[in-house]
Protein backbone atom coordinates (compact mmCIF):
# COMPACT_ATOMS: atom_id res chain seq x y z
CA UNK A 1 0.00 0.00 0.00
CA UNK A 2 1.08 3.58 -0.66
CA UNK A 3 2.03 5.80 2.23
CA UNK A 4 -0.70 8.41 2.76
CA UNK A 5 -0.41 12.07 3.54
CA UNK A 6 -2.64 14.03 5.85
CA UNK A 7 -5.52 16.39 5.79
CA UNK A 8 -4.87 19.47 3.69
CA UNK A 9 -5.01 19.99 -0.04
CA UNK A 10 -1.70 21.32 -1.33
CA UNK A 11 -1.42 23.14 -4.66
CA UNK A 12 1.68 21.40 -6.01
CA UNK A 13 -0.12 18.03 -6.18
CA UNK A 14 -1.88 17.40 -9.52
CA UNK A 15 -5.60 18.20 -9.33
CA UNK A 16 -8.13 19.21 -11.91
CA UNK A 17 -9.35 22.81 -11.74
CA UNK A 18 -12.80 21.69 -10.66
CA UNK A 19 -11.37 20.44 -7.37
CA UNK A 20 -10.77 24.04 -6.29
CA UNK A 21 -14.11 25.48 -7.41
CA UNK A 22 -16.65 22.82 -6.48
CA UNK A 23 -18.44 22.70 -3.15
CA UNK A 24 -16.92 20.79 -0.27
CA UNK A 25 -16.97 17.05 -0.75
CA UNK A 26 -20.02 15.38 0.72
CA UNK A 27 -22.32 18.40 0.38
CA UNK A 28 -25.26 18.70 -1.98
CA UNK A 29 -26.60 16.16 -4.44
CA UNK A 30 -25.85 15.29 -8.05
CA UNK A 31 -27.89 17.09 -10.70
CA UNK A 32 -29.04 13.73 -12.10
CA UNK A 33 -31.04 12.94 -8.94
CA UNK A 34 -32.69 16.31 -8.34
CA UNK A 35 -35.14 17.09 -6.83
CA UNK A 36 -34.18 15.40 -3.57
CA UNK A 37 -36.92 13.65 -1.61
CA UNK A 38 -38.37 15.20 1.54
CA UNK A 39 -37.70 11.92 3.36
CA UNK A 40 -33.91 12.33 3.04
CA UNK A 41 -32.14 11.32 6.25
CA UNK A 42 -29.63 13.69 7.85
CA UNK A 43 -27.21 12.44 10.50
CA UNK A 44 -25.55 15.15 12.56
CA UNK A 45 -21.84 15.29 13.32
CA UNK A 46 -22.14 15.83 17.08
CA UNK A 47 -19.37 13.90 18.82
CA UNK A 48 -17.61 13.26 15.53
CA UNK A 49 -14.60 14.50 13.65
CA UNK A 50 -16.05 14.77 10.16
CA UNK A 51 -15.22 16.44 6.86
CA UNK A 52 -12.92 16.37 3.88
CA UNK A 53 -9.42 14.91 4.02
CA UNK A 54 -6.92 14.12 1.29
CA UNK A 55 -5.09 10.91 0.45
CA UNK A 56 -2.04 10.48 -1.77
CA UNK A 57 -2.55 7.78 -4.39
CA UNK A 58 0.36 7.64 -6.79
CA UNK A 59 0.87 11.23 -8.01
CA UNK A 60 -2.71 12.29 -7.28
CA UNK A 61 -4.23 13.74 -4.13
CA UNK A 62 -7.61 12.06 -3.77
CA UNK A 63 -10.21 13.92 -1.70
CA UNK A 64 -12.24 11.82 0.72
CA UNK A 65 -15.01 12.39 3.23
CA UNK A 66 -14.12 10.99 6.65
CA UNK A 67 -16.12 10.67 9.86
CA UNK A 68 -14.96 9.12 13.14
CA UNK A 69 -15.64 9.46 16.87
CA UNK A 70 -13.95 12.57 18.21
CA UNK A 71 -10.70 12.00 20.06
CA UNK A 72 -10.60 8.23 19.68
CA UNK A 73 -8.03 5.98 18.00
CA UNK A 74 -7.59 2.29 17.21
CA UNK A 75 -10.98 2.40 15.53
CA UNK A 76 -12.42 -0.26 13.24
CA UNK A 77 -12.38 0.99 9.65
CA UNK A 78 -15.16 1.01 7.06
CA UNK A 79 -14.29 2.06 3.52
CA UNK A 80 -17.50 3.46 2.02
CA UNK A 81 -17.48 3.09 -1.77
CA UNK A 82 -19.72 5.69 -3.35
CA UNK A 83 -22.55 5.03 -5.74
CA UNK A 84 -22.55 6.19 -9.34
CA UNK A 85 -23.25 9.80 -8.26
CA UNK A 86 -19.95 10.17 -6.40
CA UNK A 87 -19.32 11.37 -2.86
CA UNK A 88 -22.37 13.54 -2.36
CA UNK A 89 -24.43 14.24 0.78
CA UNK A 90 -25.95 10.75 1.03
CA UNK A 91 -22.55 9.07 1.07
CA UNK A 92 -21.25 11.56 3.65
CA UNK A 93 -24.32 10.81 5.75
CA UNK A 94 -23.61 7.07 5.57
CA UNK A 95 -20.07 7.79 6.81
CA UNK A 96 -21.52 9.69 9.77
CA UNK A 97 -23.92 6.82 10.50
CA UNK A 98 -20.99 4.41 10.68
CA UNK A 99 -19.01 6.87 12.82
CA UNK A 100 -21.90 7.09 15.29
CA UNK A 101 -21.49 3.30 15.67
CA UNK A 102 -17.82 3.71 16.55
CA UNK A 103 -16.12 3.29 13.17
CA UNK A 104 -13.66 5.39 11.23
CA UNK A 105 -15.60 5.62 7.95
CA UNK A 106 -14.04 7.12 4.85
CA UNK A 107 -15.34 7.58 1.30
CA UNK A 108 -12.76 8.59 -1.34
CA UNK A 109 -13.76 10.39 -4.54
CA UNK A 110 -12.89 7.65 -7.01
CA UNK A 111 -13.73 9.87 -10.00
CA UNK A 112 -11.36 12.71 -9.12
CA UNK A 113 -9.17 12.35 -12.21
CA UNK A 114 -12.05 11.99 -14.66
CA UNK A 115 -14.45 14.74 -13.57
CA UNK A 116 -17.26 15.91 -11.32
CA UNK A 117 -20.22 13.53 -11.08
CA UNK A 118 -22.45 16.24 -9.63
CA UNK A 119 -22.78 18.28 -12.84
CA UNK A 120 -24.26 15.75 -15.28
CA UNK A 121 -28.01 16.24 -15.73
CA UNK A 122 -28.83 12.59 -16.52
CA UNK A 123 -27.56 9.21 -15.40
CA UNK A 124 -26.93 8.25 -19.03
CA UNK A 125 -24.65 11.25 -19.58
CA UNK A 126 -22.91 10.56 -16.29
CA UNK A 127 -22.22 6.97 -17.32
CA UNK A 128 -21.16 7.77 -20.86
CA UNK A 129 -19.03 10.83 -20.19
CA UNK A 130 -17.45 10.03 -16.82
CA UNK A 131 -18.04 6.63 -15.20
CA UNK A 132 -17.11 4.60 -18.28
CA UNK A 133 -13.70 6.32 -18.28
CA UNK A 134 -12.73 5.22 -14.76
CA UNK A 135 -10.38 2.18 -14.78
CA UNK A 136 -10.94 -0.54 -12.19
CA UNK A 137 -7.21 -0.84 -11.49
CA UNK A 138 -7.03 2.87 -10.68
CA UNK A 139 -10.01 2.55 -8.33
CA UNK A 140 -8.48 -0.39 -6.48
CA UNK A 141 -5.20 1.50 -6.08
CA UNK A 142 -7.06 4.52 -4.70
CA UNK A 143 -8.84 2.27 -2.22
CA UNK A 144 -5.50 0.79 -1.14
CA UNK A 145 -4.21 4.31 -0.52
CA UNK A 146 -7.38 5.16 1.42
CA UNK A 147 -6.94 2.11 3.62
CA UNK A 148 -3.35 3.18 4.31
CA UNK A 149 -4.51 6.69 5.21
CA UNK A 150 -7.07 5.27 7.65
CA UNK A 151 -4.40 3.13 9.29
CA UNK A 152 -2.20 6.18 9.79
CA UNK A 153 -5.02 8.35 11.15
CA UNK A 154 -6.67 6.44 13.96
CA UNK A 155 -7.84 3.27 12.24
CA UNK A 156 -7.12 -0.34 13.14
CA UNK A 157 -6.47 -2.16 9.87
CA UNK A 158 -6.89 -5.52 11.59
CA UNK A 159 -10.59 -4.59 11.61
CA UNK A 160 -11.21 -3.50 8.04
CA UNK A 161 -14.59 -3.63 6.33
CA UNK A 162 -15.91 -2.33 3.00
CA UNK A 163 -19.44 -1.12 2.22
CA UNK A 164 -20.52 0.04 -1.24
CA UNK A 165 -23.64 1.00 -3.16
CA UNK A 166 -24.64 0.57 -6.82
CA UNK A 167 -21.46 1.26 -8.85
CA UNK A 168 -19.67 0.99 -5.52
CA UNK A 169 -21.37 -2.33 -4.80
CA UNK A 170 -19.59 -3.87 -7.77
CA UNK A 171 -16.33 -2.26 -6.64
CA UNK A 172 -16.89 -3.66 -3.13
CA UNK A 173 -16.96 -7.19 -4.54
CA UNK A 174 -13.80 -6.50 -6.54
CA UNK A 175 -12.03 -5.02 -3.53
CA UNK A 176 -12.86 -8.02 -1.37
CA UNK A 177 -11.18 -10.05 -4.11
CA UNK A 178 -8.22 -7.67 -4.26
CA UNK A 179 -7.14 -6.85 -0.71
CA UNK A 180 -6.45 -9.72 1.73
CA UNK A 181 -6.75 -7.33 4.69
CA UNK A 182 -10.51 -7.01 4.22
CA UNK A 183 -12.32 -9.00 6.93
CA UNK A 184 -15.88 -8.52 5.65
CA UNK A 185 -17.76 -6.55 3.00
CA UNK A 186 -21.30 -5.45 2.18
CA UNK A 187 -22.38 -4.87 -1.42
CA UNK A 188 -25.70 -3.07 -1.87
CA UNK A 189 -27.15 -3.84 -5.32
CA UNK A 190 -23.73 -4.21 -6.90
CA UNK A 191 -23.49 -5.85 -10.31
CA UNK A 192 -21.56 -9.15 -10.29
CA UNK A 193 -21.54 -9.95 -14.02
CA UNK A 194 -21.78 -8.11 -17.32
CA UNK A 195 -19.77 -6.86 -20.26
CA UNK A 196 -16.02 -6.31 -20.34
CA UNK A 197 -14.16 -3.21 -21.46
CA UNK A 198 -10.58 -1.98 -21.34
CA UNK A 199 -11.38 -0.06 -18.15
CA UNK A 200 -13.51 -2.86 -16.66
CA UNK A 201 -11.70 -6.03 -17.78
CA UNK A 202 -13.26 -8.35 -15.19
CA UNK A 203 -16.39 -8.57 -13.09
CA UNK A 204 -16.72 -10.01 -9.56
CA UNK A 205 -17.93 -13.32 -10.96
CA UNK A 206 -14.71 -13.65 -12.95
CA UNK A 207 -12.57 -13.26 -9.83
CA UNK A 208 -14.37 -15.37 -7.25
CA UNK A 209 -11.27 -17.55 -6.86
CA UNK A 210 -9.54 -14.51 -5.33
CA UNK A 211 -12.24 -13.72 -2.74
CA UNK A 212 -10.53 -12.96 0.58
CA UNK A 213 -13.55 -12.27 2.79
CA UNK A 214 -17.26 -13.02 3.12
CA UNK A 215 -19.58 -10.56 1.39
CA UNK A 216 -23.15 -9.72 2.33
CA UNK A 217 -25.02 -8.95 -0.89
CA UNK A 218 -28.22 -6.91 -0.54
CA UNK A 219 -30.42 -6.84 -3.64
CA UNK A 220 -33.92 -6.03 -4.89
CA UNK A 221 -35.96 -8.58 -6.78
CA UNK A 222 -37.48 -5.78 -8.87
CA UNK A 223 -34.08 -4.45 -9.99
CA UNK A 224 -33.90 -4.90 -13.79
CA UNK A 225 -30.24 -3.91 -13.90
CA UNK A 226 -29.12 -6.97 -11.92
CA UNK A 227 -30.67 -10.20 -13.26
CA UNK A 228 -31.32 -12.79 -10.59
CA UNK A 229 -29.61 -15.48 -12.64
CA UNK A 230 -26.32 -13.60 -12.28
CA UNK A 231 -26.70 -13.74 -8.49
CA UNK A 232 -27.39 -17.48 -8.75
CA UNK A 233 -24.18 -17.88 -10.76
CA UNK A 234 -22.29 -15.89 -8.14
CA UNK A 235 -23.65 -18.05 -5.30
CA UNK A 236 -22.62 -21.22 -7.10
CA UNK A 237 -19.13 -19.86 -7.84
CA UNK A 238 -18.66 -18.81 -4.22
CA UNK A 239 -19.69 -22.26 -2.99
CA UNK A 240 -16.94 -23.74 -5.15
CA UNK A 241 -14.41 -21.02 -4.37
CA UNK A 242 -11.97 -20.33 -1.54
CA UNK A 243 -13.05 -20.98 2.03
CA UNK A 244 -12.61 -17.32 2.95
CA UNK A 245 -15.59 -16.35 0.83
CA UNK A 246 -17.91 -19.27 1.47
CA UNK A 247 -19.65 -17.51 4.33
CA UNK A 248 -21.01 -14.93 1.91
CA UNK A 249 -24.76 -14.38 2.00
CA UNK A 250 -27.36 -12.88 -0.33
CA UNK A 251 -30.55 -11.16 0.77
CA UNK A 252 -33.08 -10.34 -1.95
CA UNK A 253 -35.98 -8.07 -1.01
CA UNK A 254 -39.12 -9.01 -2.92
CA UNK A 255 -40.60 -5.54 -3.38
CA UNK A 256 -37.38 -3.55 -3.75
CA UNK A 257 -35.74 -2.33 -6.92
CA UNK A 258 -32.38 -0.69 -7.43
CA UNK A 259 -31.18 1.91 -4.90
CA UNK A 260 -33.68 0.91 -2.22
CA UNK A 261 -31.33 2.28 0.47
CA UNK A 262 -31.11 5.72 -1.17
CA UNK A 263 -33.43 7.72 1.10
CA UNK A 264 -33.08 10.84 -1.07
CA UNK A 265 -34.64 9.10 -4.12
CA UNK A 266 -38.11 7.75 -4.99
CA UNK A 267 -36.59 4.24 -5.13
CA UNK A 268 -36.19 4.23 -1.32
CA UNK A 269 -37.90 1.35 0.50
CA UNK A 270 -37.86 2.29 4.16
CA UNK A 271 -38.54 -1.15 5.67
CA UNK A 272 -36.00 -2.91 3.43
CA UNK A 273 -33.39 -0.20 3.92
CA UNK A 274 -33.74 -0.39 7.69
CA UNK A 275 -33.58 -4.18 7.64
CA UNK A 276 -30.48 -4.03 5.46
CA UNK A 277 -28.81 -1.53 7.78
CA UNK A 278 -29.47 -3.81 10.78
CA UNK A 279 -27.95 -6.70 8.85
CA UNK A 280 -24.87 -4.60 8.01
CA UNK A 281 -24.22 -3.91 11.69
CA UNK A 282 -24.59 -7.56 12.62
CA UNK A 283 -22.43 -8.64 9.66
CA UNK A 284 -19.46 -6.50 10.59
CA UNK A 285 -19.67 -7.52 14.25
CA UNK A 286 -20.01 -11.19 13.33
CA UNK A 287 -16.87 -11.07 11.19
CA UNK A 288 -14.65 -9.16 13.59
CA UNK A 289 -14.73 -5.70 12.06
CA UNK A 290 -16.61 -3.93 14.87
Amino acid sequence: MLKPEVDSLVPHVPFSRRTFIKAALGTGFAAAVMPVSAQTIHTDSEGLEAGEVAVHSGDTLVPAYRAQPLGKTHLPVIIVVHEVFGVHEHIADVCRRFAKLGYLAIAPDLYVREGDASVYPTIQQLNDQLVSKVPDDQVLADLDATVAWAGANGGDLNRLGVNGFCWGGRITWLYAEHNPRVKAAVAWYGRVAGGHTANNPANPLDRVADLHAPVLGLYGLQDPSIPQDTLAQMKQAIAQGPEAGRGSQFVVYDDAGHAFFADYRPSYKKADAEDGWRRVQVWFKQHGVA
